[in-house]
């Protein structure tokens, strides 16, 4: 399902509210954190659908971001401390674009030492809390597009499609050094998360009862590519065994979801050796 989290809650949060209209002992999980500022779509995995959640994390994301310039925040955005000030030049929007180009060209993003990446075996933002120095490596980022939607008179708003692991935040700092000041992140809203999109959400207030939720193979066809598999070849990957070449729809590389002739989810697998070998097993709904 697609809940539109609220600002002033966590991703585990959300996770826990909704554990609570479904029975006891089910297996929920989310795919891609939020953080508390920030609000919009958090795609909630229910049961086996826990499973696809790391091909779900994997999509890029769409957001809209409020950049406000002047002041800085240990967090980088509005529900940090500030750690700075600086004036605003007259010249930044003469600037903006040359730092957008920059920003749209990055391949390499330093994180936020308020994040949750482990450093030292601990959380990076546990480190920081406790006033301990924390380094974190630059990581491999892709941004797919960014383009202003607002100025005023000390803020940028911007639209994004970035990739898994691309911090907004991040993207608020450099982009307000690239104009010449400080700046932080001061709204957040994410809109897409893959193929799940905002206008599919529920709000999480009026979340009463089983919720509706996506079956299980619909999930999955938005996840990842489809493979169909015959009797015989939905058989053995049901059992957990090597899936013969001629009982697939295709040969593929990467991990595909394998559908059995009715459209269940029987596996997500992909091609090893000359056969196709089970990633993950799901068990099909009885005929």
């Amino acid at each position: 399902m697609v809940i539109d989290k609220p600002r002033g809650l966590t991703s585990h949060d959300v996770v826990a509210r909704v554990r609570r209209v479904f029975p006891k002992g089910t297996t929920i999980g989310h795919a891609g954190t939020l953080d508390p500022m920030a609000t919009g779509v958090l795609v909630v995995a229910i049961g086996q659908a826990t499973k696809l959640v790391p091909y779900l994390t994997a999509a890029d994301k769409e957001y809209e971001a409020t950049i406000t310039l002047g002041i800085a925040t240990d967090s980088l955005d509005a529900d940090g401390r500030e750690t700075a000030r600086a004036g605003v030049p007259s010249t930044w929007r003469a600037a903006l674009d040359g730092a957008l180009e920059i920003e749209r060209n990055r391949i390499m993003q330093d994180p936020p030492i308020f994040s949750a990446i482990h450093a030292h075996g601990a959380r990076s933002h546990e480190l920081a809390r406790r006033g301990e120095a924390v380094e974190l490596a630059a990581r491999a980022v892709a941004v797919r597009e960014i383009a202003i939607t607002k100025l005023g008179e000390a803020e940028i708003s911007v639209r994004l499609v970035v990739s898994k692991g691309y911090y907004v935040r991040a993207f608020a700092r450099d982009l307000a050094i690239g104009v010449g000041t400080v700046g932080h992140l001061s709204a957040l809203r994410r809109i897409r998360s893959g193929a799940f999109s905002i206008t599919e959400s529920i709000e999480l207030a009026a979340m009463t009862g089983a919720p509706p939720k996506l079956d299980l193979a619909s999930a999955a066809r938005r996840a990842l590519p489809v493979i169909m598999l015959t009797d015989i070849g939905a058989a053995h990957a049901s059992a957990g065994r090597k899936v013969p070449l001629d009982d697939m729809s295709a040969v593929a590389a990467g991990e595909h979801a394998w559908m059995d002739a009715e459209g269940h989810l029987v596996a997500v697998g992909r091609i090893e050796d000359g056969a196709g070998c089970v990633v993950r097993g799901f068990t099909r709904p009885p005929p």
